[in-house]
């Protein structure tokens, strides 16, 4: 089930009732309502792999607790082993099987071999790669003894599949979420209309930004060998905000419904093309995936703790994890070693802690030295982000090759009806930015905008965006780009 699509916005209005007007006097009952609508939720992708989500959760419940229990060190490593060594399994083969194969079978054909390998017809389970790392999380949070692990398996298992953040995150912790499904909650109402602004914020970057975007992204970039240099940069850019409106939409959605049901999720996102460097535009884009990387491979690698040189090394290795951690293709991997490098020299200088709050705070205007380190960080990312679109690592270098290129007889220009797309998007891009811009010191863009003026112009201003949605909006939904992840 697709949040922008007329069955969410049925399913939710429902289970928000239930959930506060029918079952509200109990905390189990809540609870056990919530499971159920998020089962439900993930069934509606695809029935069977219930049941994979279901022996993941059973799974790693169950060695929380053999881990806790566990009377040596020998029997706690081997619970941990167990639960990481299945979970990662499974991810292996339904995400890296082919992967793997295709590999392989490249590898020993340099040597002369044509091995007869075959690939499988495997479908992805959606969600797959968050809900494993909720698990991976919880059991080394037991192992290390940071908490204590859960003996209500209703309590457990909503913590993994709590709907809003089941397919594409945020990446949530034990140590955050799970007191919140422990206690009681009660219906707030200024958080529930929170909610809703962040909601219809994430519609707009999803609906009318990502939407809109991608059509013409996805033009270019099929057919990136005939169109100009202009033109290939055109692309990239609406790619860029294409997966900046989509993966960030879908994360203020999450929030804003979790909200609703009085629950806080990790803010994933923190504007982060305001960012003056790679270290903080990493700080500010899939920050509960970073932190993850941070908390649970870099640190427990070493960290900085050994000097430069094992500081180089481990930020290269979580790079590279991160990228293959998005999808079994090199080009994922090959951005996520450009950002590496990108971030290398404030790793050598020590600068990588300099941006740590938000650029231009309690300015209206960033200064001549920060807008030109915010293009210049764009412009690194816009070009990391070719890696991440292409098809193969053939196409990504093709592509800008060609944006470096002299415009030859073989190119084509954009035709009418294209180039009035691609300016329709700058035309809805340029207000948006500048929505994000006015509202970047706040959790989302809209936040606290608004709240000074008269009622009746606030309210327009909300009707405005919803009637923008709606107009753009598919009846069918269109999927979220990380549900591929």
């Amino acid at each position: 089930m697709l949040f922008n699509s007329i069955s969410f916005a049925v399913f939710l209005p429902i289970v928000f009732i239930l959930y506060w007007f029918v079952v509200n006097r109990s905390l189990k009952q809540q609870n056990i309502l919530l499971l159920i609508a998020s089962y439900y939720f993930y069934s509606c992708w695809d029935w069977r792999f219930l049941f994979l989500l279901a022996f993941s959760t059973f799974l790693d419940y169950f060695s929380g607790l053999a881990i806790h229990r566990a009377e040596s060190q020998k029997s706690r490593k081997f619970w941990l082993i167990l639960s990481i060594g299945i979970n990662l399994g499974f991810l292996a083969f339904f995400k890296y099987y082919n992967f793997f194969v295709e590999s392989f079978a490249d590898l020993v054909g340099q040597f002369g071999f044509n091995p007869n390998i075959s690939t499988l017809n495997i479908i992805l389970p959606v969600g797959i790669s968050f809900y494993t790392f909720h698990g991976l999380s919880y059991v080394l949070d037991i192992y290390n003894r940071k908490i204590k692990p859960s003996t209500n398996w209703v309590h457990y298992s909503l913590f993994v599949s709590f709907f809003p953040l089941l397919v594409a995150g945020p990446i949530e912790r034990a140590t955050h979420l799970l007191p919140q499904v422990e206690r009681k909650r009660n219906f707030d109402y200024t958080r529930a209309v929170d909610g809703l602004r962040q909601i219809l914020w994430g519609f707009i970057k999803k609906i009318v930004i990502a939407d809109n975007c991608a059509e013409y992204a996805n033009m270019i970039f099929n057919n990136s060998s005939a169109y100009s240099s202009g033109v290939l940069i055109i692309g990239a850019v609406l790619f860029a905000f294409q997966i900046y409106g989509d993966f960030s939409g879908y994360s203020d959605i999450a929030l804003g419904v979790a909200r609703l049901f009085g629950f806080e999720l990790l803010k994933n996102f923190n504007f982060p093309y305001f960012s003056r460097d790679i270290a903080e535009f990493w700080r500010r884009w899939h920050i509960s995936l970073s932190s993850w990387f941070k908390d649970y491979l870099y640190i427990p690698l070493g960290g900085s703790r050994g000097g430069l040189w094992m500081s180089i090394r481990n930020t290269f290795i979580i790079f590279l994890v991160s990228g293959f951690w998005h999808g079994a293709n090199w080009t994922f991997i090959v951005w996520g070693g450009l950002n590496a490098l990108f971030i290398m020299p404030s790793i050598i200088f020590r600068t990588n802690r300099s941006n740590l709050d938000i650029v231009a705070k309690g300015r209206l205007f960033p200064n001549w030295r920060e807008l030109l380190q915010i293009a210049t960080t764009f412009i690194l990312t816009v070009l990391a982000w070719i890696f991440f679109r292409a098809a193969s690592l053939d196409h990504a270098f093709s592509y800008i090759g060609g944006i470096f290129s002299h415009v030859g007889d073989g190119y084509i220009p954009l035709q009418s009806n294209e180039l009035r797309g691609t300016f329709i998007c700058f035309l809805l891009i340029i207000p948006f930015v500048m929505i994000e811009w006015l509202g970047r010191e706040q959790n989302y863009a809209i936040e606290k905008i608004g709240f000074i003026w008269p009622r009746i112009i606030r309210w327009s201003f909300y009707s405005i965006m919803l009637f923008v949605i709606l107009m753009y909006m598919q009846t069918g939904g269109t999927e979220f780009i990380y549900f591929q992840f």
